[in-house]
C-alpha cells in the first residue's frame, strides 16, 4: 500500500510538473551601464540564467559578477574586487513574478509589455523592485525578454568613492534573454 501512495504521489508530482511549461536559458546577457565623470562604460555578461514560468509569471535571472566583461582591464579589475567585493558577494538574482500573466498572449509573434515586482539582491543586499519589459513572441517560437532597470548604488550598501573615478548615483542594467 505504501509503494501505491508513493507510486500515485510521484506520477501527480510528474503530471503537475509537466502541465506547468517552464521557459530557461542559460545564455541571458545583461549589461551595466555605469556614467563617471571620467568616462563612461559599459560591462556585459553574456552568462546570466534565467527561469519563467508560464503558469503563475514566476520569474528568476542569476548572473556571476565574476563573468562581466569590460573594455577597460584595469576597470574591470578595480570594479570586481574594490567595489563589489566579488570574493564576498560573488552574484546577483532577482526573483519575482510578472503581474497579469493571463493576459500575456504568446499564441502569436509580437510584444507583451509586461510588469513585474520582485526582489533584487546585488553585494549581499535585497530590494523590492519594480520592473518593466517586454515578452515578444518570435517567429521562430522562441521567446525574447526585454527589460531594462535602474539602479541607486546606495541602495545596496555599495560605496562608489572606492572608485578612483565617481560613479554617478545611478546605473541602468539592461535584460536580454532568449527562452528554449
Amino acid at each position: 500500500m505504501k509503494q501505491f501512495i508513493s507510486l500515485l504521489l510521484i506520477m501527480t508530482f510528474i503530471f503537475k510538473a509537466d502541465a506547468q511549461k517552464m521557459y530557461s536559458s542559460n545564455a541571458g546577457q545583461v549589461k551595466l551601464k555605469v556614467n563617471s565623470k571620467v568616462e563612461n562604460f559599459i560591462a556585459v555578461n553574456d552568462q546570466a540564467e534565467s527561469r519563467w514560468l508560464e503558469s503563475n509569471g514566476q520569474l528568476f535571472f542569476s548572473v556571476l559578477i565574476n563573468d562581466f566583461k569590460f573594455e577597460n582591464s584595469i576597470l574591470e579589475t578595480e570594479l570586481k574586487n574594490l567595489f563589489t567585493e566579488m570574493g564576498k558577494f560573488p552574484k546577483a538574482t532577482f526573483k519575482g513574478f510578472i503581474e497579469d500573466i493571463q493576459h500575456i498572449d504568446l499564441s502569436n509573434s509580437g510584444g507583451n509589455e509586461f510588469y513585474a515586482d520582485g526582489v533584487l539582491t546585488i553585494h549581499g543586499i535585497t530590494q523590492n523592485i519594480s520592473i518593466t519589459g517586454n515578452l515578444t513572441v518570435l517567429s521562430s517560437g522562441k521567446i525574447m525578454l526585454n527589460s531594462d532597470l535602474k539602479i541607486r548604488w546606495a541602495d545596496f550598501n555599495i560605496n562608489t568613492k572606492k572608485m578612483s573615478s565617481k560613479l554617478a548615483p545611478e546605473s541602468l542594467i539592461s535584460i536580454y534573454c532568449l527562452y528554449e
